[in-house]
Parts: structure tokens; C-alpha cells; sequence
């Protein structure tokens, strides 16, 4: 145990934006370079209010619904993807689309698109009312595909053991997330196609397994992300099975230091959807608060980049 407060701080790597995320913030701002503000954007572009509000001040608008976007206006797609009917009812309103959908989530509308169109019933895992899952449930016909969330929504699930099926995952959701309902899956339907390991999304499972080795080192960890960030809420949980105590922050404003009072090694990590300035400023706050030092502990390189929407490649 640290003694009069002291203790050390281990930063997760890798943590924070994901590819994804960083393609996302990037089509806003080149799109408010290149069209001039204001632009629209449906829905949240990340699920992290500190970047949403740095771009409401360079001139994006947020909306939750197309309806609220005047017509010909420029209209972005945000990273969790929309369903097919928000694509027609933005055509219909002849709004300049910009897709900043995730292209792993792209993968998953078609994978979705394919299995449906080979004849199969689709098994969607993933969370209700989750942007990604409103999207994905979007790609196909209603009766086509059935959302579960738990080993026992796939117990309820009223399908012929013979029925032509397929799963497709929300991609925040890690392999080990989606572990035990697969397995169920596949007892209940032993044809069931699925998704290749590499489909899943590299990002989830890479910030989960540093969480768990910061477990292995730290007492407490502070997890870094919105409260409505379906992998930043998977991260603290992650720790606590580990048997750490663990917290779940939007800012270094709502830490507070009886958190990390008589331990020794604090863990640090974030959402893929929070900045690394919130790392910074936590970190500043920690060594305010009887931090000695600070290390990181890298478990994998990530070396993905995703290109931006022809319409905003550079000429």
C-alpha cells in the first residue's frame, strides 16, 4: 500500500480513439473546412461530449433526427452508421451526404446485406437501443433478423433448430464479450455461419486486454469515457471481474482522491472515443494527488488507419 497518499500510475496502451474514431472527428472537420459551417450532423459523431461540443464550436450542428436538417444542407453520418432508411430519407431531402460510418461497422451492414440476400435468418448480438444495433437492425427486411443481448434472449429465440442462420456482432463488443452467446448459438444451432475472428473489431478486444493486465499491476483504475459509451462502460466492467476497483470518469473534474487514498499503482485508461487531452489532465491531477510517478504498459501496436470519404481526400 502507498503510504500518505503516494502511489505510482500505469498507463493502459494502447487506450483512447480508435481508428475509427479518429476518421470520424476528421471527415466533421474537414467538411466544415471545405464547406463552410454550419454543417450537420446526425446523432452524436462519437459518444464523448467533449469532442462533440470542440466541434459544435467550429461550426457542427447536432441532430437526432434528418428531419431537422434543411433541405440541401450537408449531412454527416456518424461513426455507429444509420440505418437504410435514414440514408432515403436524407436523399429524399436532398441533403449532401458524408458517410463517417466506421468502416468495420460498414463490414457489418454487409455482412448483414449477404447473409440475408443467401436466404438466412440473421442473429444480431448486441446491445437495444445502441446506435450501432438501430443502424444494423436498419440493413435488412423486418422478420429477417432477430437482436439477442444475453445467453437466455437466445433460449427465447423461436427458430426451427434446421433454420438457415448467421450472427453478425455489434463491433463494441469484444470476442470475449460475445464469447458465451456464440457458444449458446451454436448449441442451439449447429449450422449457424458467423463472422472470421479478424472481422471483429481489433480496437475492443486490444483496449480490453490492457485493462486486464493493468488489473494484474493496479488496485484502482480510472476508465476515461461518457457514461452512454457502450466500450467505455466494458472497460470498467472488464476491471472489476478482474477483481479491481475500478470508476468510470468523463473528466480529471470528477476524480476523487479518497479514490486512491493507501493504495500503490493506479491504472489509466480510455474509451475509444475520449482524447487523450483527458488523459493528460488526469494524469496532472493524479501527481497533484500524491503521484510519484508514471509508466505505461503496452500490450499491442496499433497501426490501423482508415481513408476519408472521396468527396474530402485532399486533391
Amino acid at each position: 500500500m502507498g503510504e500518505n497518499g503516494s502511489f505510482d500510475v500505469i498507463l493502459a496502451a494502447p487506450r483512447g480513439f480508435c481508428a475509427g474514431v479518429d476518421r470520424a472527428i476528421e471527415i466533421v472537420e474537414r467538411a466544415l473546412e471545405r464547406f463552410g459551417a454550419p454543417i450537420y450532423v446526425r446523432h452524436e459523431i462519437v459518444h464523448n461530449r467533449h469532442v462533440v461540443e470542440s466541434l459544435r464550436k467550429k461550426g457542427a450542428i447536432f441532430v437526432e433526427e434528418i428531419s431537422e436538417i434543411p433541405e440541401g444542407s450537408v449531412a454527416i453520418f456518424s461513426a455507429h452508421g444509420v440505418s437504410k432508411k435514414v440514408v432515403a430519407d436524407a436523399r429524399a431531402r436532398g441533403l449532401r451526404e458524408i458517410d463517417a460510418t466506421c468502416p468495420l461497422v460498414t463490414k457489418v451492414h454487409r455482412e448483414a446485406d449477404t447473409w440475408v440476400a443467401d436466404g438466412r435468418q440473421l442473429i444480431l448480438i448486441g446491445h437495444a437501443g445502441h446506435p450501432e444495433v438501430e443502424g444494423t437492425l436498419g440493413q435488412v427486411p423486418k422478420g429477417t433478423i432477430h437482436l439477442v443481448e444475453t445467453v437466455r434472449d437466445v433460449d427465447r429465440l423461436d427458430l426451427d433448430s434446421d433454420t438457415l442462420l448467421a450472427y453478425v456482432t455489434q463491433t463494441t463488443l469484444s470476442m470475449d464479450d460475445t464469447l458465451a452467446i456464440v457458444n449458446a448459438l451454436r448449441r442451439k444451432f449447429p449450422g449457424i455461419e458467423g463472422p472470421r475472428q479478424e472481422d471483429i473489431c481489433y480496437a475492443t478486444q486490444n483496449r480490453q486486454n490492457a485493462v486486464k493486465e493493468l488489473a494484474r499491476r493496479c488496485e484502482v483504475i480510472l476508465v476515461l469515457g461518457a457514461p452512454n459509451s457502450s466500450n467505455s462502460n466494458r472497460l470498467r466492467e472488464v476491471a472489476v471481474e478482474a477483481g479491481c476497483c475500478s470508476y468510470l470518469i468523463e473528466s480529471a473534474s470528477d476524480f476523487d482522491p479518497t479514490w486512491v487514498a493507501r493504495v500503490s499503482h493506479v491504472g489509466v485508461t480510455a474509451g475509444a472515443s475520449a482524447p487523450e487531452l483527458l488523459v493528460d489532465q488526469l494524469v496532472d491531477r493524479l501527481m497533484r494527488h500524491g503521484a510519484r510517478g508514471v509508466e505505461t504498459l503496452r500490450v499491442a501496436e496499433e497501426r490501423v488507419q482508415f481513408g476519408l470519404p472521396t468527396e474530402l481526400r485532399s486533391a
